[in-house]
């Protein structure tokens, strides 16, 4: 089974710039030994488990529980019996598709 989960996180009560913010949730998920992809509007996630994953949302909720009364979250969730490693085979299928590489 595989998990691709998308999801962004920041507290919304506090400073205009959430990089800091952003900074503490990606080092629990650097942390994590799952595999990531980074993208300008969130985080991709592959997991064995959803549990996984969530176990990890939740960290982060911790962490930024903090510093902030109010955190904002976009979560999208991708399962799949019986394929693994689809972090990169997702695109590369695409750009098999194209005949061409894409910018990532």
């Amino acid at each position: 089974m595989s998990v691709l989960v998308e999801f962004a996180m920041f507290p919304t009560d506090s400073t205009e710039s959430k990089s800091a913010f952003v900074a503490k949730v990606l080092d629990i998920v650097d942390r994590s030994g799952l595999e990531y992809q980074i993208t300008a509007m969130g985080t991709i996630i592959e997991a064995n488990t959803i549990c996984e994953v969530f176990t990890l949302i939740e960290r982060a909720y911790e962490i930024l529980g903090k510093d902030s009364n109010r955190i904002y979250s976009a979560i999208k969730i991708d399962y799949r019996k019986g394929i693994v490693s689809r972090l990169n085979k997702k695109v590369t299928s695409v750009e098999a598709k194209l005949g061409r590489k894409l910018n990532s």
